[in-house]
This record gives structure tokens, C-alpha cells and sequence, in this order.
């Protein structure tokens, strides 16, 4: 399916130092979709969707973000995958460019898919999906914890993604189902997620040819209409991450880095937080997926902590990094666990 010809984005501002950068409203940068890394994967999402036999097809524009408006039958992109630019500042801001890779990008275009597909063909007042799924009114939590033992949910993004509501599970399932090669009858054979899996087929089989129930081109905050400055938003999505601060850090730290009166002349764990930072946030991230702004929002508060109490290594710095892991798990767990503004509109 041909989406439009190819526009080049206004470039005065591609050589610009990161200061100056972030100066520039998102408005001014005059993106476009058309020639990024974004516009072969939105190419092979439709071929997907061919495949499957599906006449729907979502709309797509540029945004801050991930999301799905529920009045939309297409969702939002956020605009930093349209330059490569852009890319480097995201991770400069935020340590890592979710949707980044061509692999992640399209599990993540698969699951806003099936958000839209929902919206365009009302599919959660099905019994069939109410059935398997539950309740879409449900609220969201931002808060949840999942269960990475669980064998009710299929795995495709970070955090477990599937558990935190109905609709993240619907969403989820229908990414697996929808992605070439997946196998998922063999690969969730003897998980009750499998159940799953076979009534999004049942589901979409369903309506694969019918015309969509509602059709609209609605856009939540297109690019071209915000006047935010790129500091700005950074400045919002880094206080998301920090809004809940100071948990249980005193009780879980003293377990590991015990005070000086019982650990005489023994390293300074502030100063061993400091010297490990990026290793801690690199190996939690990778074991739990989780954002690594927060892991490194939490790493901070730790070493203040430490610092303050003047904590010290109870052992080895081996084994140290390991319950430093632990806690880093743990504290970052307590609250934002999985969170993150693109789903959660």
C-alpha cells in the first residue's frame, strides 16, 4: 500500500550543538515520516496485515510519543525516530530510543495496530473478548507487578507488558499472532496464553474482510502543530520518572551496605555506586527490560543515600555488584514498574 511521496524534513537545524537543539520547538523541525527508518517498516506492517488477510490498514503521524487515542482508528509515532539526529538526542536525554531498533520498532507498530483495530472495529464489546480478555473499562495501574513466571500472557514487549490491563493483553496477544514466523501455536503449546492467541485468530478472522465500524483521521497532536520546545519535553518526560521518589531506600540499602560502625575501614558504597553506575543500569535493564532513565533516576537517589549515611561494602566487589543489582531490581520495581507515558493514553 503506497502511503505518499517522499518529502525531505526542513534540515537547518541537523548540525546544531545539543544546547541549541533543545531550543527548537518540535514545530519548527518540519518532520515527516516520509524517508525515515520508520516509513520500509510501516511498509512491511502492511504487508503483514495482507497477509493475514486483513482489509484494515491504520493511518500514522508523528507525535511525541506512542499512543492510541481511543477515537482513532491509527496511532502516533513519536518524532524522533524521523531523523537519525534525533535518535542520538533521545538517547543523550533519555539513555535509550524506544522503537529504536527495526525489531523492536515493529512489535511496538503491531501492538498499536491492534489498539487501533479494536477502536475501528469495536472489538472489545465482543463477548468473545470479554470473555478472554476482561473488562476494557478496567483502570490502568501504572503501578503494576507483574508475574515473569506467568504463563497466562505472551511475551513481546519489555516490563510483561500484557499483564498491566485487558487491553495491553489484547494488544500484546494480537502483536504475537500478527508477526511472520512467530509460531505461536508451538511456542505457547501447554501455556493457558495459547487460549489467547487462538481467539485473537477467531476474532480477526471474524472481521477480516468487513468494512471498519468507525472511520475517522483524527491526530492527536501532530507535529506540525506543537509549539513545545524539545527541553521542554524532555524536561516533562524526565520528571515522569521522578515524580515518585525516596521508596523503601534506607531498609533494603542497609541490608546490603551496612553503616561505618559495622563495617570499620570496609570502601564507601557511594563511591562504588558511582564507579558502577552504567554496568548496574545496563544489567538490570537487559534482565528486566525496565526504562533505563528510571534505573538511572533510582541508581542516583541510592548513591545519595549511601552518601549520606556514609554506608559501606559489606563484601567483595563482586558480590557487591550482584546485591547492588538485587536492590536496584527491587527499589526500581516499587514504583513505576513498566510505566511509560506511550501506552497509557
Amino acid at each position: 500500500m503506497a502511503r505518499s511521496s517522499r518529502l525531505e524534513p526542513r534540515s537547518d537545524w541537523v548540525e546544531l550543538p545539543d544546547q541549541q537543539l533543545l531550543d527548537r520547538t518540535i514545530a519548527s523541525l518540519g518532520l515527516t515520516l516520509e524517508g525515515s527508518m520508520v516509513e520500509p517498516l510501516l511498509g512491511r506492517l502492511d504487508e503483514e496485515l495482507a497477509r493475514r488477510g486483513l482489509r484494515f490498514r491504520p493511518y500514522t503521524w508523528l507525535s511525541t510519543d506512542w499512543f492510541t487515542p481511543d477515537d482513532a482508528t491509527g496511532f502516533a509515532i513519536p518524532f524522533y525516530l524521523a531523523h537519525p539526529r534525533l535518535v542520538s538526542l533521545e538517547r543523550r536525554q533519555m539513555l535509550e530510543v524506544e522503537g529504536g531498533t527495526k525489531d523492536e520498532c515493529l512489535k511496538i507498530l503491531r501492538h498499536e495496530t491492534a489498539h487501533a483495530l479494536d477502536n475501528a472495529y469495536r472489538l472489545r464489546r465482543k463477548k468473545l473478548w470479554r470473555e478472554t480478555f476482561g473488562s476494557a473499562s478496567e483502570p490502568y495501574d501504572s503501578s503494576y507487578t507483574p508475574d515473569p513466571t506467568s504463563r497466562s500472557h505472551v511475551l513481546n514487549l519489555d516490563h510483561w507488558y500484557s499483564q498491566s490491563h485487558p487491553l495491553e493483553d489484547w494488544a500484546e496477544t494480537f502483536a504475537v499472532w500478527l508477526q511472520p514466523g512467530a509460531r505461536w501455536r508451538k511456542r505457547y503449546a501447554g501455556w493457558p496464553a495459547l487460549r489467547k492467541l487462538e481467539a485473537v485468530d477467531e476474532l480477526v478472522r471474524g472481521i477480516a474482510e468487513d468494512a471498519p465500524a468507525m472511520r475517522t483521521r483524527h491526530k492527536e497532536d501532530p507535529v506540525h502543530r506543537l509549539t513545545t520546545t524539545l527541553r521542554e519535553l524532555y524536561d516533562r518526560k524526565k520528571a515522569f520518572y521522578a515524580e515518585e521518589s525516596n521508596p523503601a531506600f534506607d531498609g533494603q540499602l542497609a541490608r546490603v551496605f551496612p553503616p561505618p560502625a559495622e563495617a570499620a575501614g570496609r570502601p564507601r558504597a557511594a563511591a562504588f555506586l558511582r564507579a558502577k553506575r552504567r554496568d548496574l543500569i545496563k544489567r538490570v535493564a537487559t534482565a528486566t527490560g525496565q526504562h533505563r532513565y528510571l534505573l538511572d533516576h533510582v541508581v542516583r537517589e541510592m548513591i545519595a543515600c549511601c552518601k549520606q549515611k556514609d554506608l559501606r561494602l559489606a563484601a567483595a566487589q563482586s558480590e557487591a555488584i550482584v546485591d547492588a543489582a538485587v536492590v536496584l531490581t527491587s527499589l526500581s520495581s516499587q514504583f513505576l514498574y513498566g510505566a511509560h507515558p506511550r501506552y497509557q493514553r
